[in-house]
Order: C-alpha cells, then structure tokens, then sequence
C-alpha cells in the first residue's frame, strides 16, 4: 500500500502520459509539478485522501482528456486554468468540498466534453447558459450535478444534448419548469431532477422518451395531470417516482410491458382506480400509493399478482420490497393472493381505507414480513392465529376495524401495546389493556349451605366497601389539584386549540389528567425553552409534553401564529427511524404544548457522561450513534418539503432508546427552509454549538446544522467537549509547533475507552478526520448532510491506516481545513 503523499519529483517525467493512482489512501496536496507533464492524457486520483485546492498549474497538461479527482478532500473554487483543458473529454470531480460557481469563462473550451460529474459537492449560484452547447456531439453523454446548490432554471441547452444518456440534477435549488425541448434527448436512461424547486406541468413530450428507465421528479412544487400515456408510451421505464401535486388519473396501461419495477406514486392527488395493469406486472417490487384519493376493489389490481423473484437491477440490496396503499379510498376484500406479492418483504401497509371482509389467512406467507398496518379500515372476523408463525414481524397495527376474538400468540401481537388492538371491541389476549370475559360454570353441587355463604360474602362485601370509600377519599384530597385543573378547562370559554398529526390519538384532557394538573413529580427536564413532563395516556403509551415558555398570545405575533402552524403541521409528517415522532400541538389558556414519543435512556449528554458511558459506550456504539444522527439530519435537510434546519443540535437534543439507537428531537426551534430563500435571521441553538458566523450575520442555514453536528461528533469520541481543540484549530495555532511536541490522535479521543484497534481504528480516524471537516469555519466549505451520511455509513469500510494508530496526530488530520 503507497504511504505518503504524491511526489513532487513525478513532474520530472516528462514522457508521461497515463497516471493512475487510485484507492491509494495518497494524501496531502495535489503538487504543482504535474503541470509539467506536457504529453499527459490521462490522470487518476480519485478515491484517496488528497486535501487542499486543485493547483493551477495542472491547467498546463492541455493534451488531458481524462481527468478524475473524485472522492477526495479537495476545496476551494476551480482554478480559471482548467479552461485551458480543451480536449478534455471526462471529468470527475464528484464527492469533494469544492464551491463557487461554473461560469461561462471555465467551461466554454470544453467542446470535446462527454461526461461531467461534480455531484455532491458545494457549487452555487448559475450554471453557464453554455453547458452543453459546444458539447461533442457523439458519444454516450452523461452531465451529474446533483447534490449542490445550484439555483437557477435549468439551461436551455442541456436539451440540445441529444446523446445524453444520463441527467442527474437532483437535490439542488433548480427552479423553473421542464421545457418541451426535452423531446430533443433521443436516447435518455436516467433523468432525476428530484428535490429541486422545479414546478408547472409534465410536457406531453415525455412521452418520447422510448429509452427512458429512470424517471424521478419527486419533491418539487408539479402540478395538474401527468400525461395520459405516460408508461405505455415509454415501454423501457422500470423506475418511476412522482410524489407531487398532481392529480388525475393513473392511466391503467402504466404497466403495459411487465418492467416497471418501482412505482412511486405517493403523496399526490390522483384519483379514480388503481392502474389494472398492475394486475399482471410481475416486475413490480416496491409499490407506494398512499395519501392519495384513489378508489375501486383492491383486487381488481392485484388480485392475480403472482410470487416475484428479486430482480437483478437490486444488485446485492437485501432489503427487500414494501407496499404501500395506505390513505386512500381503497375498498373490498384484502386479497388472499397478497400472499404470494413478494417472496419477502419489509412492510404491507393497508391502513386508512374503506377495505373490508376477512384478514386472509394465506399473509402468513409473508415469512419475513417486518410491518403490517390494516388500520383503520371496516376489516371483520378473528385475526388469524396462524400468523404467530411470522416470526419476522416487529411492528403490528390491527386498530379501528370491526375484528373480534383472540390475539394471535406470536411475539410481535404479545409484546405489542393496546394502542394496535384498539378500536376493535371484540378483540381480547394477553396484553395489558385486553382481557378475555370468563366462562363461568353453574355449580351443579346441591350440598353447598347458603346460609354460611351469606355469613362469608355478605361481611367481605362490607369491608370491600369501605375500603373503596377510604380509597376516593385519599384520592380526592390527593388529586384536588388535578381536578380544579381539569374543571377549569372545561369551564373555561376560551377555546383548547390542538393540532396533531396521524398517530395523535389522545386529548388534551388526557395529558393533564396523566401529569397530575402538570404536577412536578412528573416532571423529566427543564430547559431554556420549557419544562419536559412524562404523561401516560391510551392506557399504556408514555408520551413527553413539553410546556413551553412562551405564550401564544403573547409571544407570538399574530402575523407568524399560521407559519407557526405550517411549521407544527410539517413536523408532524416527519418519519424516520432516528428521529423522535411529533405527535402534535395544543394551547390553552394562553400556554403551549408540544407532544412527542417518550424516549426511555434520555439524552445522550447524560449517557455519555454517566455510568453508562463507562460501561455500554464501546467504540462501535459511538460510530453507530454517529451514523444515526447523519442519516436523522440528512432526512430533515434533503428529504422533507421543505427542507428542515434543526438549529440546535447538541448532546441533549439526542434521546437514546434501549438498543442505544440515536433519536434525534426536533423541537419549536426548528425552522423550515421556504422555497425562496436558503436562510432565516432568527437566532437559535445552544452555546458551545452555534457555529461562528450566527454571532456576525445571524443567517441560518443547513449549514449550521453540519457544524453543530460536528461538534458533537467529536465530543462523542472525544468524551468531552471539544472546545479548547475547535479554538486551537480556528486560531492560528499550530497543532504540532516545533516549539511543543505534537498532539497525538489517541491522547485527544475518550480515555475511558482502551485504543481502538483494527476495522474500528480505521473508523474512528475517518469519523475523526470528517468531524474536523464538518466544522470548518467558513460554511460554504462544509459538506452538506446527504454526502455526509453516505460517507459515515463507509465508515469501517476505509483503507488500512497509513501508521500505527498511536502515532496519528491531530495537525494530519486537520489539515486544509481551518485555514
């Protein structure tokens, strides 16, 4: 394995003209040398540990036509140099911290271009009106820009790219809508445009596309109907992902070929019936229909949908496929041939329609079944005893239908609370909330003596009456608080105002009921922004009120009281397994209440700084809790519409649960990113954690999170705060003067935790090394949360270290960096 950087002596070979040096772990600069290799044509650094910028000289090897620098730590803007690059025909520049724009004056030399990659990095503003244009017109063409955050209106001239095969725009600020010229692309594969500001109407002229596979535009602002022979028209789509405003119907030959493999529907208007083409696609392996208004018998669509195989296009994926058709106007039987729809799968969600009959009995099938969530349909009959035989399942949801008879006895329905069997007065097992009625049997026996039974009975019937006297009694002095509280709320003529999402099933009565009046003793936290209270409610689901500081009429003027409530009803359509679930809003009286799910362990600041820290905080756990935290941001900023800044991520906005899985908090404080502006103005987060520039320009944007997320990352593997080591690094201290000897890596990380070792050395160095990377003082050089998970979760996949672990120190880390 080479060990170092790139040698400043490889300048010197002059007849050079291929240099492949790749997956090397080389680090360090990229030296200004290689511009002396005149007769250079090919260059490849890609997927090391290069720092710093990109030299200019490298603009002097104008006989380049490959080069590839992607999956490094370079930053900066392009040198204008590269313009000189003029038979450069591939460039790669994905996955690195570059920003600043990609003008007219730098590309417009590239007329030989046929493929330009820069995803996931931090390019802005415009892109050349240029791109494109002088692009070489044969050749299979491929243009990623994804994962940046450029603005702008898509160019013109990326329809001129008639070779293009593939178009990945995704996760930008694109504005604007999709031109009509997008006929001119004869032969695309692939063209994502998700999560953009993109808006109006598909173009009928889609419908062109015959080679299309790929077709996402999902998270945008489209409207009106997609047209009418959209998927029959285009016979190779095996990938289509729609979730917008649109609305019509779904024409029912979408499936006409047998490919599509993903259809993503959700989260849209279209109504009238399920596609029946669907009956018969047997390619189909995941299936999202939900929070749509579409109607008719499920069965008409896939009531003769045979047993799928795992296709090849999922490569090694082994998580297999999900369906979901919940929040609709779906109505008659559940098909027993949804029994053979998958092989396996992680999740059949058929809740909230007018579906009725029996559960039938042939899901068993569903061996490895993970989810099943029939709620909330008119379903009758038992539920079948034998899906105890479904050992995979975790999670059950049986509420609001018409079932009755027992429980089935498998450990998903045993373990399961009340909350999944209720609204069903017929249903009874062993779980807490649930009985069955006794049987009793008449006594036959003539020999029994009455008289002695009324001596016996009538007595114990006495004390147990005074008894229950004594008991209301105590009870009524004991909670005389609780109820003048709950009398004045209903007496009171101002109104309880309340919003709460899907799984919001309790009152406000029934908070104040369950924490006394808001009694103390119940009382799990208090904080600058409220006090956190533990209420039990639905007879055994533990929820957390945080009552806050502020009042609603007071504090919050009335012209942000409805942004308050788009942000509140925003919040409660968050789902992600890191991130606790938001139940919903109340007020009354001028005071405000927020609902979350309870989280048992408590923070991560109390873990990691108490006994459990010593104990149950191993190395893996903590890159474990890391990883989660990313992927919980990374939903927020890429994932929802709008994006979501956190603005206050700390040790204490992180909830632990009993496997020690990271559940991130998203609280009042959180601010959503509106469709005009990158930026709020209002102030937020926790001191120690804020990053620099709030205390100058008070603008807040994702990146803060990435900082703050930083922080925290080293606090975790440090065990302490990393304050002193954040000032040293944007001071203009060195880590490793000559005057003092260097700060070694192992002295910096947590010393109740022996040197990692291994896979696990190689992981902590990498997470280390991000960390440092993620607080970097100006936030147009950090990463955004997408790449950054996608990078955390290779984690323990990194090359062999370079050194021993003990001889690692902080300055090789943090170099290129805080400049």
């Amino acid at each position: 394995m080479f060990n170092g950087s790139v040698p400043t002596e490889i300048g010197l070979i002059s007849g050079l003209q291929i240099l492949e040096w790749n997956n090397i772990a080389a680090n360090g600069k990229i030296p200004s040398s290689l511009g002396q290799l005149k007769e250079l044509w090919s260059l490849d650094l890609r997927s090391n540990f290069l720092n710093s910028t990109i030299p200019s000289e490298l603009g002097s090897c104008t006989n380049l036509s490959f080069l590839s620098l992607a999956g490094n730590n370079l930053s900066g803007p392009l040198p204008m140099s590269l313009t000189n690059l003029a038979k450069i025909s591939e460039l790669g520049l994905s996955d690195n911290f570059f920003f600043g724009q990609l003008s007219a004056s730098l590309i417009s030399n590239w007329s030989q271009l046929i493929s330009l990659q820069v995803q996931n990095n931090t390019f802005t503003g415009n892109i050349s009106p240029q791109i494109g244009l002088d692009w070489k017109p044969d050749g299979n063409q491929e243009l990623d820009l994804s994962q940046n955050r450029f603005s702008v209106p898509i160019p013109p001239t990326l329809w001129n790219l008639t070779n293009i095969q593939v178009t990945n725009l995704f996760f930008n600020e694109f504005s604007g809508t999709i031109s009509t010229d997008i006929e001119n692309l004869t032969s695309p594969e692939i063209f994502d445009v998700n999560t953009n500001n993109l808006y109006g109407e598909l173009p009928e002229t889609i419908l062109q596309l015959n080679a299309l596979r790929n077709f996402s535009v999902f998270t945008n602002n489209f409207t009106g109907s997609i047209p009418r022979e959209f998927g029959k028209s285009n016979p190779s789509l095996t990938h289509v992902y729609l979730s917008n405003s649109f609305s019509g119907e779904l024409h029912p030959d979408l499936c006409s070929d047998g490919k599509l493999v993903i259809l993503a529907v959700n989260n849209n208007s279209f109504s009238g019936p399920l596609p029946k083409s669907l009956r018969n696609c047997s390619s189909l392996f995941r299936v999202w229909l939900d929070d749509n208004q579409l109607t008719g018998n499920i069965a008409d669509a896939f009531g003769v949908l045979p047993a799928a195989e795992i296709s090849w296009l999922l490569g090694d994926c082994n998580r297999l496929p999900s369906l979901n058709l919940s929040h609709n106007n779906l109505s008659g039987e559940i098909p027993f041939e949804l029994g053979n729809l998958f092989s396996a799968q992680i999740m059949l969600d058929l809740s909230s329609n007018s579906l009725s009959g029996a559960i039938p009995q042939n899901l068993e099938k569903l061996a490895s079944l993970e989810i099943l969530n029939v709620s909330h349909n008119h379903l009758s009959g038992t539920i079948p005893q034998s899906f105890s035989s479904m050992l995979s399942l975790q999670s059950i949801d049986f509420s609001y239908n018409n079932l009755s008879g027992s429980i089935s006895t498998g450990r998903a329905f045993l373990t399961a609370t009340a909350e999944a069997y209720v609204g069903n007065s017929g249903l009874c097992g062993e779980v807490k909330g649930l009985t069955c009625p006794k049987v009793f049997l008449p006594d036959k026996s003539r020999g029994v003596n009455k008289k002695v039974l009324l001596g016996v009975i009538i007595p114990v019937c006495g004390l147990f009456i005074g008894m229950i006297c004594v008991g209301i009694l105590l009870s009524w002095r004991h909670s005389k608080k609780s109820l003048d509280e709950e009398s004045r709320i209903e007496k009171s003529n101002e109104s309880i105002s309340m919003l709460w999402g899907r799984d919001g099933k309790f009152t406000f009565s029934d908070l104040v009921k369950a924490t006394n009046g808001f009694n103390d003793m119940y009382c799990i936290g208090k904080g600058a922004f409220g006090s956190v209270y533990r209420a039990q409610v639905l007879t055994d689901q533990v929820v957390a009120v945080k009552r806050l500081n502020i009042s609603d009429s007071d504090d919050i003027p009335a012209v942000n009281r409805q942004s308050f409530q788009n942000e509140i009803e925003s919040l409660t359509e968050v789902r992600h397994h890191n991130i606790i679930k938001f139940y919903g809003f109340c007020s009354c009286r001028g005071q405000m209440f927020l609902v979350y799910e309870h989280v048992h362990r408590g923070s991560l600041g109390k873990v990691l700084y108490g006994e459990e820290g010593k104990s149950e905080l191993s190395w893996a756990t903590m890159l474990k809790i890391v990883q989660g935290i990313a992927h919980a941001i990374s939903y927020l900023h890429s994932d929802c519409s709008p994006p979501i800044v956190h603005r206050d991520v700390t040790l204490n906005s992180i909830l632990l649960d009993s496997d020690l899985e990271p559940r991130l908090a998203v609280s009042s404080t959180a601010k959503l990113l509106s469709s005009n502006t990158s930026t709020w103005t209002s102030v937020a987060g926790s001191y120690g954690y804020m990053t620099p520039e709030l205390a100058q320009t008070k603008r807040v944007t994702d990146k803060c999170d990435v900082y703050s997320f930083g922080v925290v990352v080293l606090e975790i593997m440090m065990g302490k705060h990393p304050g002193e080591l954040l000032f040293t690094m944007s001071s203009n201290k060195s880590l490793s003067s000559t005057e003092e000897p260097p700060v070694l890596l192992k002295d910096v990380l947590d010393q109740r935790l022996r040197p990692p070792t291994g896979n696990l050395a190689e992981a902590v160095v990498f997470t280390v090394t991000m960390a440092m990377a993620y607080t970097r003082a100006a936030p147009e050089s950090r990463p955004m949360m997408r790449p950054v998970a996608q990078q955390l979760a290779l984690a323990t996949k990194q090359p062999c270290l370079t050194e021993p672990f003990g001889m690692i120190t902080v300055s090789k880390l943090t170099a290129g960096f805080h400049k």
